[in-house]
């Protein structure tokens, strides 16, 4: 597609052809056509105005007709995939192809995207609980930033490649990965609005007794009188002798509503540093 001429070109055929020079003359000097200067000229005796249009137009879709009914599909079922709407004739009277359902989705302003939440979640206590916190609790959270440590623990393991890669249409992609020998291993640290503390990597699945261990000898050092450590409902946590230990130091537990932990903001850190490891290709090999 070629470009439309600049705004500074425009201006001086323009301030040429006002000077006494003629069409003709114009479209020699400035090396354009005669019928761009007589638009150009026209528009400017019209509107004055000399920039350049927008190019293209709407574009008709096949797709156009069945607007209602697509849309329609995608609310009642939103992870429908195109080649299931494509295979359903009785709406669609004419063959449409699953990349042209996808590419009108996107003239529509949709993307791909999906979070997975527990369904737990639309219970009535759990929905009370979620709504408690919301109202009585995140609204403390500014007032003293530097109390609230978010604890959770995530696992990670010697055989993380990239998810996806890319190559030419008809060939496959492998990635290489042990399948035999590999190992797991639990990250759990805290996560303070000045940035990540009390890191810990064990060898295997956290349990009560390592949990004990980890608030007794990393936690619990870098804590101060007033802080609380906010964290979900792992059995591990649940810990007389580790709420005791922070007790020591003027802190305290507090458990987050059952089925939520998208209400804890270091499960976003966590993502960011599992994208780094598939990054380094932390595998064992």
């Amino acid at each position: 597609m070629t470009k439309s001429y600049s705004l500074d070109l425009r201006q001086r055929v323009v301030r040429f052809v006002e000077a006494g020079h003629s069409f003709h003359e114009a479209a020699r000097h400035f090396e354009v056509s005669v019928a761009f200067v007589v638009r150009l000229l026209a528009a400017c005796r019209s509107t004055s105005n000399l920039a350049p249009q927008p190019e293209g137009g709407w574009r008709y879709s096949k797709l156009d007709p069945h607007r209602d009914f697509l849309i329609r599909r995608v609310t009642e079922t939103n992870d429908i995939t195109m080649p299931q709407l494509a295979a359903e004739p009785l709406a669609l009277s004419t063959r449409i192809t699953p990349a042209s359902i996808a590419r009108w989705f996107i003239r529509q302003g949709y993307s791909v995207k999906k979070t997975l939440r527990a369904s737990e979640q639309e219970r009535s206590d759990v929905h009370q609980a979620r709504e408690h916190g919301r109202a009585k609790r995140q609204p403390r959270m500014p007032q003293e930033p530097h109390r609230p440590v978010f604890l959770d623990e995530t696992g990670t393991s010697t055989k993380m490649p990239r998810l996806r890669g890319r190559c030419l249409k008809g060939q496959r992609l492998y990635a290489r990965a042990p399948f035999g020998h590999w190992l797991t291993q639990t990250f759990v640290a805290g996560l303070r609005y000045s940035g990540l503390t009390a890191p810990w990597v064990i060898d295997g699945p956290m349990t009560r007794q390592i949990f004990e261990a980890y608030v007794e000898t990393r936690l619990a050092p870098t804590l101060s009188k007033g802080d609380v450590v906010i964290l979900d409902n792992l059995p591990a946590y649940k810990s007389e002798t580790a709420a005791q230990c922070l007790k020591q130091r003027g802190a305290w537990f507090l458990f987050l509503p059952a089925y939520s932990p998208d209400l804890n903001p270091i499960e976003q850190l966590f993502a960011k540093i599992k994208a780094h490891l598939r990054m380094s290709k932390a595998c064992l090999t």
